[in-house]
């Protein structure tokens, strides 16, 4: 008799919380989504301008980071939704033929071609937790450690990605960190498109009532309620 296949993915997120992710094994991370930049309308010279200040700022690290390239299908679908009710409610009469038309451009457009919009983000990491292993008697004493890391890590954080976000403004940058929703919403993304496509978390992600992505021992499965 023929078993199931069964598939799991390790995917090492134990939660994520006051804007950190928090890994399994005690890491911390800060997500950071960059914007804006030189184009082909640039001067040279401006151009030049903005790729020595990258340049100066990723020789003037002191701590590693991930650069964090997403390319994905825009979801036309809530564009063009979000585009016919606006012209719907607010936009006045003489704006409305246009949006329509608009709408229509854009459903044409992707019929002949995909779409795909891309997103940029950094990945600031703390310093590695103690490692230091308890049993027994000493488990409170590994737990109150383990909160003290977790204050430590997210303190940390708060000034490396000041620090990026500052370096990175200087090159003409946009830099925004990403709050619990959207980290949450992007591992989704990153993890299963397909789902992320269909649903999204519109809430604190403490008021559902199970974890968008659950814990089996090291194994994750995938449920939102």
């Amino acid at each position: 008799m023929s078993r199931a296949a069964v598939q799991s993915v390790q995917l090492n997120l134990e939660s994520i919380e006051h804007d950190v992710v928090r890994l399994i094994g005690g890491d911390h991370r800060a997500v950071l989504e960059v914007s804006g930049g030189a184009n082909l309308l640039e001067s040279e010279q401006r151009q030049e301008a903005i790729l020595a200040g990258f340049a100066a700022f990723l020789n003037a690290l002191t701590f590693p980071i991930q650069i964090v390239v997403r390319s994905a299908p825009v979801d036309l679908i809530r564009y063009v939704a979000a585009l016919e009710e606006r012209a719907r409610q607010t936009l006045p009469g003489a704006l409305t033929g246009l949006a329509h038309d608009h709408a229509a451009f854009v459903q044409s457009l992707a019929r002949q071609r995909t779409l795909v919009e891309r997103r940029f983000f950094i990945v600031v990491p703390a310093e590695a937790p103690s490692r230091a292993s308890w049993s027994g008697f000493f488990k409170r004493r590994a737990s109150l450690q383990a909160a003290a890391d977790t204050e430590a890590a997210e303190r940390q954080l708060v000034l490396r990605s000041h620090d990026v976000a500052i370096q990175l403004q200087r090159c003409g940058l946009t830099v925004r960190r990403l709050p619990d929703l959207e980290l949450a919403h992007l591992f989704l993304a990153c993890w299963s498109p397909e789902r992320a496509r269909a649903q999204r978390f519109r809430q604190r992600l403490d008021d559902y009532s199970t974890l968008a992505l659950r814990a089996t021992g090291k194994h994750m499965h995938r449920t939102v309620d």
